[in-house]
């Protein structure tokens, strides 16, 4: 996910994306954790994409929590 598309979206589409992604990130170090997960790297990918949301947030002053 890239910065000028987060920019894009709404207040409203950014606060979901945050739950998808944290969702995905749960689900990913579980399956980390049991051994399953094949790409390693997605984990640091999906950290990046939540650690962007939230410094666009607050840029854009929506105050998410």
């Amino acid at each position: 996910m890239k910065t000028g598309e987060i920019r894009e979206m709404g207040a409203g589409k950014i606060k979901e994306k945050l739950v998808d992604l944290k969702k995905e990130l749960f689900n990913l170090r579980f399956q980390n954790s049991v051994g399953q997960l094949e790409n390693t790297a997605t984990l640091s990918n999906v950290k990046k994409d939540i650690a962007r949301l939230y410094t666009i947030s607050k840029e854009m002053n929506l105050n998410i929590s």
